[in-house]
């Protein structure tokens, strides 16, 4: 499946020339004129990778690039940052301080912007173990975590998350309205952990209906109260009527 690849310029014929660039590259591209238009493209269809321009309307590529990184989300899109100015070593910081992976000026040689490209996201695929559907690291990145923290000799507690009966919604719901199940959970656990836990906290993905919360022994029992009082609020409204009515 090919690569897509999200340019945000707010200039017409900038976006032309790389999507001419990338597409016989055998990529696919979307545009956006600028930074606002880019990140409702994004959280509504997560591209693998976005190349913006530093200067723009409304909203410029370093706050674009914040954005993203802030998202948990999105954050794992890797960002590429093209600037007109050769020898602005300001931006350039700036940029890399958003948490732009890559930073190309303009008037770049094709075929360096292209390795450039690549290279970006090769790293992302090796350094990348999500799930699809919720974006949350997986199994590898799970495994590692507790070993580290064993390694470090640290006090942790891992919370198991597991949907009781959702073999049954699946069957009766059918699988796309599973999936939103699935994604809702994930937004559950990652406001839970922004509300109660902090940014030691850590959020995985089994597989399925399976999720893995590592966090410190003296928050978890609050925690998972969270996490429990928030899923209970919000899933009745994947239910019909006449199930919620029946409870």
């Amino acid at each position: 499946m090919a690569k897509r690849i999200l340019v945000v310029d707010d200039e017409p014929d900038i976006r032309d020339i790389l999507r001419i660039l990338l597409e016989g590259e055998g990529f696919e591209v979307e545009e956006a004129n600028n930074g606002r238009e880019a990140l409702e493209k994004i959280q509504k269809r997560p591209p693998d990778l976005v190349i913006t321009d530093y200067v723009m309307p409304e909203m410029d590529g370093e706050e674009l690039c914040r954005k993203i990184k802030k998202d948990i989300l999105i954050r794992h899109i890797p960002v590429i940052m093209l600037t007109g100015k050769k020898e602005d070593v300001t931006d350039k910081i700036k940029g890399i301080d958003a948490g732009a992976d890559d930073y190309v000026v303009k008037t770049a040689d094709e075929k360096e912007l292209l390795a450039r490209i690549k290279m970006v996201l090769r790293r992302t695929e090796m350094d990348l173990d999500a799930n699809p559907l919720t974006r949350l690291p997986g199994n590898v990145s799970i495994l590692n975590e507790i070993e580290s923290r064993i390694k470090k000799g640290e006090k942790f507690a891992a919370c198991y998350v597991d949907l009781d009966k959702f073999k049954n919604y699946n069957d009766k719901y059918g699988f796309e309205m599973g999936d939103r199940i699935i994604q809702e959970t994930a937004r559950v656990l990652i406001q839970s952990v922004e509300e109660v836990g902090d940014k030691t906290d850590f959020i995985g993905h089994v597989g399925g209906d399976d999720f893995v919360i590592v966090t410190t022994p003296d928050k978890v029992e609050r925690l998972c109260n969270t996490i429990i009082a928030k899923f209970d609020l919000r899933m009745p409204k994947f239910y019909s009527e006449e199930d919620r009515k029946r409870g």
